[in-house]
């Protein structure tokens, strides 16, 4: 009704039904368009919250920049949940229900995510979730973004193989993440003749990793693969380095650098060397990447965050939002998920982004890349590869319903 009233009064112009409409028509134009950021900008994991919201804030004003969205401003809406999961859930019942945001881009790590993303489904909040994870959510509200085991792990861990050798030591943050990824290593390893011969878990707060790194000593791994999460862990990098074990065996990691400012936490004596599988690393060679990184710069000349997969998918998760609006003519949730579900392809500074319709997830190029001096030098690239963990356990195309996070069999 409100577009034949709209209609209507473009092709009438009825002096009295105008002066009555133009009041409501101002008001209108005026409203901003909110979206939430949910990001921990304090807390255990603000060192990957804060390079996401500053990257948020970046897409909002680009948005607005280029005239904003229908005629309207966007505003941000952001809150700092500080890594706690009872904030977590105090903030996304606001932003549904308060603050009546359109999207919100948030949540860090999985815990997270599944303490938000049934608030958002039940009050019909569009939700993109922008982390590298585990894999096996299936919601039509939610939007994922990150790469997942099937993406990375599969790439990095027969990579490190036919470098280093097939004996491999699992350290892990003691979580959803932690445990689901380790299986994928595990299975990885042993799809390629190899062996996990110990896999330990260790909460986000532990930071003394002595006893461990003796352990790990003892048993000889050809190399470490660690999933380890936050500041607390960085320790671990430290500690393995002064202990001398960073020349004796090699390290790869499906988590370092997905935060962004992690590797510059550690000098080149504890970082060079270790390997990182990424949907995105700041080295990425195209022209979109490098106006975009310039751009950031400007933005932050003096605090310039390292874009990380994280970061640059939170960017990317605003500007395929803004797309769909656009395409939509309307910020509501149908339409644009209905516009999203088309599975469009989009260029974005991490390369070809594609929406995978079954699942809501990425396809997207991945890159092995080894951390020198601070900074990740890409040595291998995959085109384009799917999601096929979360293929395995979702389909949105049968079950449009779907309001599930599989934890995937291996």
């Amino acid at each position: 009704m409100s577009i034949s009233r709209r209609s209507f009064l473009r092709t009438t112009g009825t002096a009295a039904v105008l002066s009555l409409a133009s009041p409501l028509v101002a008001r209108a134009q005026t409203e901003t368009i909110k979206v939430g950021g949910l990001h921990d900008l304090t807390g255990a994991l603000d060192m990957i919250g804060i390079p996401m919201n500053q990257v948020f804030q970046l897409a909002i004003k680009e948005i607005n920049e280029a005239g904003g969205l229908l005629g309207r401003q966007v505003e941000g809406v952001i809150y700092d949940p500080q890594s706690n999961m009872s904030l977590y859930s105090q903030y996304a019942t606001q932003m549904a229900l308060r603050d009546r945001v359109a999207v919100v881009m948030g949540g860090i790590t999985s815990a997270s995510r599944e303490t938000i993303r049934p608030i958002f489904h039940r009050y019909e909040t569009l939700y993109f979730y922008n982390t590298q994870y585990e894999g096996g959510v299936c919601d039509r509200n939610e939007v994922t973004l990150g790469t997942t085991p099937a993406q990375t792990v599969a790439r990095i861990i027969p990579y490190a193989m036919n470098l280093y050798g097939k004996k491999v030591y699992t350290v892990a943050a003691d979580y959803n993440y932690g445990h689901i990824t380790s299986a994928w290593v595990k299975r990885y390893v042993e799809e390629n003749g190899g062996e996990v011969v110990a896999t330990e878990f260790f909460p986000l707060d532990v930071a003394q990793f002595g006893s461990t790194i003796s352990q790990i000593q003892a048993a000889k791994p050809d190399f470490v693969c660690s999933a380890m999460v936050g500041s607390s862990h960085l320790g671990f990098y430290r500690q393995w380095a002064a202990a001398g074990m960073k020349d004796q065996i090699p390290m790869i990691s499906t988590v370092l650098g997905a935060g962004g400012n992690d590797q510059i936490m550690l000098t080149p004596a504890e970082g060079n060397g270790i390997l990182s599988s990424f949907g995105y690393f700041e080295a990425v060679d195209n022209p979109v990447n490098k106006a975009f990184l310039e751009r950031v710069k400007a933005e932050y000349p003096t605090n310039t965050p390292v874009v990380s997969e994280i970061s640059e998918c939170t960017y990317e998760g605003m500007m395929i939002w803004a797309d769909a609006v656009r395409e939509a003519g309307s910020i509501d949730r149908d339409a644009v998920r209905a516009v999203i579900a088309q599975g469009k392809t989009y260029d974005l500074p991490a390369g070809q982004v594609t929406i995978d319709p079954q699942t809501q997830h990425a396809i997207r190029d991945v890159y092995i890349a080894e951390l020198t001096d601070q900074n990740f030098v890409i040595r291998e690239a995959y085109p384009q590869s799917p999601p096929l963990d979360t293929q395995m356990v979702c389909d949105l195309i049968a079950d449009p319903d779907a309001n599930v996070h599989h934890e995937i069999s291996l």
